[in-house]
Order: C-alpha cells, then sequence, then structure tokens
C-alpha cells in the first residue's frame, strides 16, 4: 500500500476511535496553523540549507556538512516515535533504504525528542537510517517549521500519554512541534526538493523525495 493511502486510512480510523469533540480539535488546530501561513513561509527550493549539529540517537554528534559531502541529503523533521503518521512515513523510507543508498543519498530524520527516546524509536522500528533529536526545535525553526501546541492540545497528548515536554525536552507552557516537512538537498547546500504541510496527516510522497535525489551528483 503507498503511503498517501496508508496515511488515509490511518485518519479514517482515528476519526472512527476518537471522540467527536477531539476530532473538532484536532481539525480546528491544523486549521489554526494552516491560517499562520508557516507553511507557506518555511524555506523552500533554491534555499540554502541551515546547517546544523545534532546528535544521533546514540549521542554522537552529526552535522549536515558531513553528511553533504558525501552525497545528496534527505532530511524530514517528524513530530515524534508517539505519532502514528510519523511511524508510516519512517517506515517507508525505511523500506525504500536501498534505493536511495543505490542513489548515494543519505536519509536523515529529525524530531524533538531526546536522543534515548530516539534510540526506543530506532530499535523498535528497525530503522536502517541516521535519526537526530533536535530539542526544542532549534534547527526546525531555522526552517521555519515551528508551530506552537495549543494547552488544550497538550493536554490531549498529555491524556494520552505522551508528553511532550518531557519526550521533548521542552519546558510546559512553551512546547512546539514541528510541521511535517521534507527536503533534499544537494551537496552544495542548496534545497532541491522541499515538501511541508500545516496537516499534520500529510507527507511527501517518498518516491517523489527519491526521485529528486537520484538526480542529484
Amino acid at each position: 500500500m503507498e503511503l498517501h493511502a496508508e496515511l488515509a486510512l490511518q485518519a479514517a480510523r482515528g476519526r472512527e476511535k476518537r471522540p467527536p469533540e477531539i476530532t473538532e480539535l484536532f481539525e480546528r488546530c491544523v486549521e489554526d496553523v494552516r491560517a499562520q501561513g508557516i507553511a507557506e513561509r518555511a524555506l523552500g527550493v533554491g534555499a540554502d540549507a541551515p546547517d546544523f549539529v545534532l546528535p544521533d540517537a546514540q549521542g554522537v554528534e552529526v552535522s549536515l556538512a558531513s553528511l553533504r559531502a558525501q552525497g545528496p541529503v534527505v532530511v524530514t523533521f517528524y513530530r515524534g516515535g508517539w505519532c502514528p503518521y510519523c511511524n508510516l512515513e519512517l517506515r517507508a523510507y525505511a523500506e525504500r533504504m536501498p534505493a536511495f543508498a543505490a542513489a548515494g543519498a543519505q536519509v536523515v530524520a529529525i524530531s524533538p525528542q531526546t536522543p534515548d527516546t530516539s534510540l526506543t524509536l530506532v530499535e523498535r522500528a528497525e530503522l536502517p537510517f541516521t535519526v537526530l533529536s533536535d530539542i526544542g526545535n532549534v534547527v526546525a525553526a531555522a526552517f521555519g517549521i515551528v508551530h506552537d501546541v495549543p494547552p488544550e492540545l497538550d493536554a490531549v497528548y498529555t491524556g494520552n500519554g505522551y508528553d511532550l515536554a518531557g519526550e521533548s525536552a521542552q519546558q510546559k507552557g512553551a512546547v512546539t512541534l514541528p510541521l511535517p516537512a521534507t527536503y533534499v538537498i544537494d551537496r552544495g547546500g542548496t534545497i532541491r526538493f522541499a515538501a511541508v504541510s500545516a496537516d499534520y496527516t500529510e507527507r511527501a510522497d517518498p518516491d517523489a523525495v527519491l526521485a529528486v535525489a537520484a538526480a542529484l551528483d
């Protein structure tokens, strides 16, 4: 099943399971983010990608510059291992890693979760690519894709067992998340593909991302 179909199925299942008022809250928050125009203002094709140095799941620091030296880099920002849509996306990239490797492309997934939490995800999902921790969404902010999580939405996540502040090492009252965003960055640091969505249930087509990466030197 293609990723977009899996995401749609997950969204339908979520609507069936949740109380209507929670679904309404989720949808209202998506529309609020959309109205802010964050996705439209985020870095796009032709922009210089901000360099960064972030710890991986083992606590080893990884720089974008070192990754670019090896070839094109696919950077996908995800909300966290608690997000089922993110997990579907990461699995889709894991399944395509042989093709990305054949294209000489590096795949990097970035979330605001701590290295320990990321390590749990890497081991559980057997992810064959680098997972980095952007605590406080500093790098995500440099790409222009950060949005605030309203207290009422944070309360719902907390009630479901997802302590965003604890898992993301953020302070209560200032919880943020990255929008789902995927970039392809060439050796020179220029963004050659950008997909940013205000809707957390949407993701870039990994096959389209692969096609762009494969076309780069």
